[in-house]
């Protein structure tokens, strides 16, 4: 079922990507709002953009990569 997907998902140690695969909007919208991963494809996969900030959850990772949080990275106050 899909609640046995989305507890699934996020009972692993990672979460820095996910994918999902429908043709039902509910399902993405539910999904997406459900699933703990940095980044959720729906319909696609691998797809990005430099502007969108892009990092993970739980042990995948600290912080963001890309877009504007990235640049903090760079700056002195």
């Amino acid at each position: 079922t899909i609640e046995e997907a989305i507890e699934r998902a996020n009972k692993t140690m990672y979460g820095l990507a996910a994918g999902i695969v429908t043709k039902n909007l509910n399902v993405a919208n539910t999904v997406s709002r459900s699933v703990r991963a940095g980044t959720i494809w729906v319909n696609c996969y691998f797809a990005f953009d430099a502007d969108c900030p892009y990092g993970g959850y739980k042990m995948s990772g600290f912080g963001r990569a890309n877009g504007l949080n990235a640049l903090d990275n760079y700056l002195q106050v």
